[in-house]
């Protein structure tokens, strides 16, 4: 019996129900954490106790969990006995296709992208078995997404025999017993002899489907399933049946899919993908009494000359009133020829030249430190640019000869050819600048901030955005300077939230002040100019790792044109927004492939071997993780569903509760010296400013500052007495302040005026009290480059440099002997220490584990258990991001401006 609305399973209700297949129940679903509509495919409730069921069941989320493609249909979770299912929108391709056949122009690239979510599940091992319309899904956007892995099956490489015990024919219970799994219609011939089955199968299902999308009509389609496996079984494919303008080689490929002998059958789908990515530039069939015979008479061999003189004498007086002719995309790749790999950037990594000549990338050198490199075309080596240690997000100066780029909490230029690295103005935690054709860099100087700009000479920074207090809005980043418009009108994107998945792409006007909404969902927009006309491109986006593009008008700033998915597997980080592809104006296109980085991380044991073991066994988006005071509890952020709460997770018991839970950003949580309360940091009142909460949930939230800057709280004094945090300031960068506490009610505490401790020109941060409270440690920039100091609390006093080479965000274990912190390229440093009257003296620090941990820019990524024998740190999932940051080349599209008026026509 079908659940009602209303109905809830754990955190989802049932909203309305969407359809019913052999793997149960579907519905729409709400979920109350995180604020969003899924899919749930729910066991029927007469079958929910069958072991077998159950099994297949546990087994679709796994298999769906493995796979990561723009065009498969993510698994989010598995709820009691319903797996939990992202929600595609749209009609599934068997709806499209009631309607009439598809016209080649449709048909084809619903296709390719079918081929390339089988090609990715073949690569991992794993056969659908069960392809056919009603498991696609096409969006209004255009893309499509393959559902209901449910009936794959990774490939074994134990020999299968022909029996029927071992075929994919499984009990579905005692009513439905022997029945062969699959949908008879688009089963394959060996599928349907109960045989053991392969990629073969999928291929033989995908050459039914797109016979079925040009012809629309099934092409094995009986009154009973027993009479469809004998026509699958004994009749050839009807492929007479196709329309006449279908091309020749999608003829022969259907051909190749379509052949009874799995021996015979094309081997592999990513060949289908290749014919169909050249399909647009391929002849239509030719006629039939053209194929049938190379004979003419003589008459009709004279006639053709006539005709043919006349069709070119034609074809030149058409041509000379036509544009020039679109040129083929191409695509090759690039290997840049590092040894290390590149390095971990917020925006692009790797960029272009606008004349389209010389690439610019970041990498880390032998000693761990990025750098930027740079490497005409032409050559096969790139060289470093010495004065760019740290360098992250670098973008060319209109004229190709600089390259401007973040480090250290700055902003730089350095010439192309090298020489000295020019600091032109603060920009403590950068997401993304652009330079404009008038000499002024536009940039995102944090994460919580409006677009700033200033002169490519230096100079104080104007601020030319304003962060929308109606719109909740919490951050501008990733500017463009539109080309064209002498640098007074700039895209960017803004959202609310943290999910970057749904931020918007606006433009605005610096004239006038105008913002114009462009798109809602997805980030790091881009116009290119890639129209005929001036003032004509594209407008481009990415979402889920896939690129979208829209014709645009550049002097209205509007779109002209619907989007279209023109690039798949952008590598995107879904933490920040950011998003690894750049262009030159002469329509070269780079970027980097793979999977999305910055979403998901694990938390886990690090010791000082190197070894890792999960410690937070959920995967999630998590960030500043903090031990207790006894060690027993770890507090999070984590930004699942677009907001950033605070959490508290008990790891032996694997039990997790959330604290705050406001539509607003909650992050950076510190413990109280007795282990019962969490001071964090809060922008549900405007700015990032500290407050106090019990550890348990219970109570009230308490505020502790209110301050127009962003504030940090990083640090409670052992006697509960002092706060120390980090205020961000428009005219130093970052100064250290203490919060003086009165606890005598805990659970409201009366914070006192909040007192300077450190303050230069120069950037500091992360303040954190020593076991005793007679020191505070910190990181600043004041020697050119992040180092960790030590002052005495609460001084005078001296000041001691502990790290060498770079260092960022000391710990200090509860011994009382050691400090530790982290380099630049996440690995964990330790210095012993000793400290008599006002003297304090570090020893050389060395290197405590040669293991890298997962970079999460500002925020802590580690934090040492009591004893200081281990440590929580942020690390990948397996072959995710340590798989991106290991990427030694990029892949280059040729032509890419006449593929986007090909593909995306607009009024060019």
């Amino acid at each position: 019996m079908p659940l009602p609305a209303g109905t809830t399973l754990g955190p989802y209700e049932i909203l309305a129900p969407l359809g019913a297949g052999g793997m149960g129940e579907v519905y729409r679903a709400r979920d109350s954490k995180l604020g969003r509509d899924v899919a749930l495919k729910v066991l029927p409730a007469a079958v929910a106790d069958d072991p077998e069921r159950l099994a297949r069941l546990q087994r679709e989320a796994q298999v769906l969990a493995s796979l990561n493609h723009p065009n498969i249909a993510h698994i989010y979770g598995l709820e009691s006995r319903a797996l939990v299912m992202e929600l595609v929108e749209g009609p599934t391709l068997a709806e499209r296709i009631a309607a009439g056949p598809l016209p080649l122009d449709e048909a084809l690239p619903i296709a390719r992208q079918i081929a390339e979510a089988l090609e990715a599940a073949h690569e991992k091992g794993i056969v659908h078995r069960d392809l056919k319309p009603a498991n696609i899904k096409v969006t209004p956007q255009g893309l499509v997404k393959v559902l209901d892995f449910g009936l794959a099956k990774a490939l074994e490489d134990s020999p299968a025999s022909g029996e029927l015990a071992n075929s994919p024919t499984l009990s579905l219970a005692a009513t439905k017993a022997g029945i062969i799994l699959g949908t008879a219609a688009y089963m394959s011939p060996e599928q349907a002899k109960g045989k053991p089955v392969d990629r073969r199968a999928d291929i033989w299902a995908f050459g039914v489907v797109l016979h079925e999308m040009l012809t629309g009509r099934q092409m094995y389609a009986s009154e009973t399933v027993s009479e469809t496996l004998a026509s699958v079984l004994l009749k050839e494919p009807a492929l007479d049946t196709l329309p006449a303008s279908t091309p020749w080689h999608i003829r022969q490929l259907l051909e190749r899919c379509l052949r009874k002998d799995p021996r015979s059958r094309l081997r592999d789908i990513g060949e289908a993908r290749v014919v169909l990515e050249e399909a647009p530039r391929s002849p239509v069939a030719l006629p039939a009494a053209v194929r049938q015979s190379a004979i003419f008479s003589l008459q009709s061999a004279i006639a053709a000359v006539f005709a043919l003189v006349a069709i070119v004498a034609l074809a030149m007086l058409w041509k000379a009133t036509r544009p020039a002719p679109l040129a083929p995309l191409q695509r090759f790749h690039a290997d840049l020829g590092l040894d290390t790999g590149q390095a971990t950037s917020y925006g692009a990594a790797t960029i272009i030249s606008p004349d389209g000549t010389r690439l610019a990338f970041v990498a880390r050198g032998a000693d761990g430190r990025s750098r930027i490199h740079t490497r005409l075309l032409e050559q096969s080596q790139a060289s470093p640019l010495a004065g760019t240690e740290n360098a992250r997000s670098p973008f060319f100066s209109p004229d190709g000869q600089w390259v401007a780029f973040f480090a250290d909490g700055k902003l730089k230029k350095i010439s192309v050819q090298g020489g000295t690295a020019v600091t032109l103005c603060d920009a403590a935690d950068d997401r993304g600048g652009s330079w404009g054709e008038d000499g002024q860099i536009v940039f995102t100087p944090n994460t919580r901030s409006g677009l700033l700009r200033v002169s490519d000479a230096g100079g104080a920074p104007t601020l030319i955005t304003e962060l929308s207090k109606d719109r909740a809005e919490s951050t501008h980043r990733w500017p463009q300077v539109l080309p064209g418009s002498g640098g007074q009108a700039v895209l960017f994107v803004t959202t609310a939230a943290a999910n970057y998945e749904e931020a918007n792409i606006e433009a605005q006007s610096l004239n006038t002040g105008q913002r114009k909404m462009l798109h809602r969902g997805g980030t790091y927009g881009r116009y290119l100019p890639s129209g005929r006309s001036p003032g004509t491109g594209h407008l481009v986006y990415v979402q889920q790792g896939t690129l979208f593009a829209a014709p645009m008008d550049l002097s209205r700033l509007e779109l002209i044109g619907p989007f279209v998915p023109v690039v798949e597997e952008v590598v995107v980080n879904t933490g920040n927004g950011g998003a690894q592809f750049a262009f030159s104006q002469t329509g070269i296109f780079v970027f980097q492939t793979g999977k999305a980085t910055g979403a998901v991380r694990i938390v886990a044991w690090l010791d000082s071997a190197g070894k890792t073991q999960p410690l937070r066994h959920v995967p999630g988006r998590y960030f500043s993780p903090r031990f207790s005071p006894d060690g027993k509890r770890l507090a999070l952020a984590s930004a699942e569903g677009g907001n950033m709460d605070i959490w508290v997770y008990e790891w032996e018991r694997d039990t997790a509760s959330r604290l705050t839970f406001t539509a607003e950003l909650e992050q950076n949580p510190v413990w109280s010296p007795d282990g019962k309360h969490i001071a964090f940091q809060s922008f549900r009142n405007g700015p990032g400013n500290i407050y106090w909460m019990r550890a348990d949930g219970g109570g009230d939230t308490v505020r502790l500052t209110e301050s127009k800057n962003n504030q940090g709280p990083y640090s409670i004094s052992p006697d509960g007495k002092r706060l120390a945090f980090f205020e961000q300031s428009p005219e130093t960068g970052s100064d250290i302040w203490t919060l003086p506490l009165d606890l005598t009610d805990p659970d409201h505490p009366k914070p006192g005026k909040p007192e300077l401790f450190l303050r230069t020109p120069f950037i500091e941060v992360t303040p954190v009290f020593s076991p005793d409270g007679r020191w505070l440690a910190y990181m600043s920039l004041e020697s050119g480059g992040p180092e960790v100091y030590v002052r005495p609390f609460p001084g005078p006093g001296g000041k001691w440099q502990v790290s060498t080479g770079g260092g960022v965000m000391p710990v200090w274990p509860r011994n009382g002997r050691e400090l530790f912190y982290r380099t630049l390229d996440n690995r964990l440093m330790v210095a012993n220490y000793t400290a008599k009257g006002e003297a304090f003296a570090a020893d050389k620090p060395r290197l405590w584990s040669e293991k890298r941990f997962l970079d999460t820019g500002t925020f802590t990524n580690f934090d040492p258990a009591p004893d200081g024998k281990r440590f929580a740190v942020l690390m990948a999932p397996e072959g995710d991001a340590e798989q991106q940051r290991a990427k030694t080349h990029v892949t280059f599209l040729l032509n890419f401006f006449d593929e986007l008026r090909r593909k995306v026509p607009g009024k060019q």
